[in-house]
């Protein structure tokens, strides 16, 4: 058996891959986009590679061949990928019978703390404290108490499922949004998209941690800003396609939301000029809310585990429907 993957992904993982794969042939390809096997060039048209790591790599400089050569690949049988949603249409040949998928799971505990820790720090009174700090004023601020929020977290994957964690840490009252009825044994209640409208009154943080289809473009459009609880935060580290910009402008006006945190945008990278970075309501991250230091070891992790799985013909995490690729 075959697998290609990437020089620099391969460097990180070589001793453990050893370990978990001594009868796998590793073919690398080089940043020159040549290919080589055990330090001898090789002839890509020859490989006939069943096994592949789609690495952050794949989309720099040195990697931009191992997408389109997986792309072409007949002999693929199985990629891991180093993205939670792969709804872009460039993912789209991935979606094709007899290619198993699976996706990744590192970034979640990262991009779950993002959302929690800026949440808290809005639901908290910080601002206030800092300017009575400034002016030298000895004033005490009551502020309400973060188990007496609740959630709204739309899309209950490992990202919605890690954020359901740390608010329950706290106390606060989860609702997930999302087709299956299971709690997870994490959220006190679940609802469909369909019944948004009767529950975003009564959330205090908003998160939208779902994919990107037909179903969820603009979901946060005016007729969901204007069912929103005033003051309340809204939080988008799904995708920028989610939200109606101007409607979000908008609801920011009249309070609805009183807050958004976004690191995600319909353009990317944000133009200098584009409103958010300016708007007194909106904090701006450039897609970094999977920054987290650790998520690297957890998808070199998690690569490995699924490797062993497949090895051993056991079932994988993380496998994608084809349904679900592709159709941003």
């Amino acid at each position: 058996m075959q697998a290609l993957l990437l020089r620099p992904a391969y460097d990180r993982i070589a001793d453990r891959l050893t370990k978990i794969a001594p009868d796998l042939e590793v073919a690398v390809m080089e940043p020159d986009g040549s290919v080589t096997v055990g330090g001898a060039a090789v002839d890509p048209d020859g490989l006939a590679a069943e096994v592949w790591w789609l690495t952050l790599e794949a989309f720099g400089k040195a990697g931009r061949g191992y997408l389109p050569a997986l792309a072409a690949a007949k002999h693929a049988k199985w990629v891991q990928t180093a993205f939670a949603g792969l709804e872009n249409p460039m993912f789209k040949p991935l979606a094709r019978p007899g290619l198993t998928v699976t996706n990744s799971s590192a970034q979640a505990p990262a991009i779950a703390e993002y959302v929690t820790i800026h949440a808290l720090s809005l639901l908290h009174p910080i601002a206030e404290q800092a300017a009575y700090q400034r002016a030298h004023e000895w004033t005490a601020v009551n502020f309400r108490e973060v188990g007496q929020s609740r959630w709204l977290i739309v899309g209950f994957g490992h990202i919605g499922q890690e954020v359901a964690r740390r608010a329950k840490a706290f106390g606060a009252a989860v609702e997930a949004v999302r087709r299956n009825p299971d709690a997870e044994g994490l959220a006190d209640a679940v609802c469909t998209l369909a019944e948004l409208p009767e529950r975003l009154p009564q959330a205090d943080v908003v998160v939208l941690a779902c994919a990107l289809n037909e179903e969820t473009r603009d979901l946060a459009d005016a007729a969901f800003f204007a069912a929103m609880k005033p003051g309340a935060i809204l939080v988008n580290i799904g995708r920028g396609g989610l939200v109606d910009e101007d409607a979000l402008k908008a609801g920011l006006e009249r309070d609805q939301p009183g807050h958004a945190v976004l690191d995600v945008f319909k353009t990317e990278p944000l133009p200098a000029d584009a409103w958010f970075w300016d708007h007194p309501k909106v904090r701006v991250t450039p897609h970094a809310s999977n920054r987290g230091a650790l998520t690297g070891a957890r998808g070199e992790a998690l690569f490995l585990e699924n490797l062993r799985r497949y090895l051993a013909g056991e079932p994988m995490l993380n496998r994608m429907r084809a349904a679900d690729i592709g159709v941003g």
